[in-house]
């Protein structure tokens, strides 16, 4: 064992990460480093599922609405809110990110209390500006002004400034950005958009777990996020929404399911929207695939956010001192923002053959050992740090991997070709 591998296993050996590392099954030849697009299953989760599958569903039947059912979304929403510093009566879990930033997006067009403009940036998740563009088409309205900056890594907070200034409205930002990690100054920017009659949507899908995030501080009056990622809901599991509380009267959903009536168990008519949060539910709770979330959040709440916030910036700032000088001389380039403070949990790198090499590391080296990074295209490879259960062992290991697949040539082994989920 060289002495840098010795360093780096005393620092997995701090405080309770082992703790925690064990609490998610492994694969002693896999090293898993795509936390971005899907969490790790907890143990807990297994025994959960399996007692709600086997007694909940299986023997206790329909009485299990009544007995574990129905109190599952509030139970959790309770818990997502202490993780972000609010009320729990600001915060409902349910539906798909897409859907619920449909709902507030449109609910926001239609309260009146902003101009009807649609902004975004080139920094955004795709799919963020194709809910922002089919929503400018309903209400007639242009559609939405993507903000591109010199840099594909960062924002440029002055560019994005001003064009809130000259199309002051409604901005859908992410906190932590896909592909670079570049973490937003958020409250700086929510101030600057309510003094020129602007509001920020943020969505929190790759900041939510491992970013130490206070809506109430950042003065955030809405926000939507996914809970597959770093809160290891698993996949497909239900978003969520937030909204201030003071901003809750004053919105209405747009699809008025019967969950979100006054009386969802009166079957009356015509429709009442229920107060607060409450109103923004829509169909039924899909069970199965919640019950996953509260262990994912549990266990974030247990090892503290602000604790996995630090050793994240530890991660990300170890591996980025490898590649500066090991990977960066064979012809990789970083992508991610050199200041960890403006970094979320993963560090993105480009090469010429990103694909190819993904493609080695997914196969595996001689001894078997396999490593599960994700691509982004262009060229892409992006490797998220969960704190929970990424090692510093597991990106040492990941970097002499890197390198070896490039020193040898071993991605010309490999074609071009791509899966539909990469």
């Amino acid at each position: 064992m060289t002495a840098e591998e010795k360093k780096i296993q005393a620092w997995d050996s701090e405080g309770d990460w082992e703790t925690f590392y064990k609490a998610f099954p492994h694969n002693e030849n896999e090293i898993y480093l795509d936390g971005n697009s899907l969490g790790k299953l907890p143990k807990l989760t297994q025994e959960k599922l399996q007692e709600v599958i086997k007694q909940q569903w299986g023997e206790n039947l329909i009485r299990s609405w009544n007995d574990h059912w129905l109190d599952l979304p509030k139970r959790i929403s309770k818990k997502l809110a202490t993780l972000l510093g609010v009320q729990a009566e600001e915060i409902k879990v349910g539906e798909s990110t897409s859907v619920n930033l449909y709902q507030i997006t449109y609910a926001l067009l239609e309260s009146g209390k902003f101009p009807k403009n649609l902004l975004s940036d080139s920094l955004n998740f795709p799919t963020d500006t194709y809910i922002l563009e089919g929503l400018s088409k309903t209400f007639n309205i242009p559609s939405p002004l993507i903000v591109e900056y010199p840099s594909a890594i960062e924002a440029d907070i002055d560019v994005l400034k001003e064009k809130i200034g000259t199309h002051p409205g409604i901005l859908c930002l992410s906190a932590v950005g896909y592909k670079s990690a570049w973490y937003y100054p958020m409250r700086e920017l929510n101030i600057f958009a309510k003094k020129h009659n602007s509001i920020i949507l943020w969505d929190l899908s790759h900041a939510i777990g491992v970013v130490d995030i206070d809506l109430r501080e950042t003065q955030t009056q809405v926000a939507i996020g996914c809970t597959y990622k770093f809160l290891n809901g698993g996949p497909g599991a239900p978003a969520f929404l937030y909204v201030d509380k003071n901003l809750q009267s004053s919105l209405h959903n747009p699809i008025q399911g019967w969950f979100g009536h006054e009386s969802p168990f009166a079957f009356s008519l015509p429709y009442v929207p229920a107060e607060g949060i409450q109103r923004f539910e829509t169909g039924t709770p899909p069970v199965l695939s919640m019950v996953g979330i509260e262990i994912g959040v549990d266990l974030t709440l247990a090892a503290g956010i602000k604790n996995i916030r630090t050793k994240s910036q530890k991660l990300s700032a170890y591996f980025v001192e490898k590649v500066e000088n090991e990977l960066m001389p064979l012809g990789y380039t970083l992508e991610s923002p050199l200041d960890p403070c403006r970094r979320g949990s993963h560090i993105t790198l480009a090469h010429p053959e990103s694909w190819r090499i993904c493609k080695a590391l997914l196969k595996g080296n001689k001894g078997g050992l396999k490593i599960i990074p994700d691509f982004r295209p262009p060229n892409y490879i992006r490797f998220g740090f969960a704190p929970l259960y990424t090692r510093f062992i597991d990106l040492y290991t990941t970097v002499e991997r890197l390198k070896e697949i490039v020193i040898t040539k071993e991605y010309k082994g490999f074609d071009h070709q791509k899966p539909t989920v990469t």
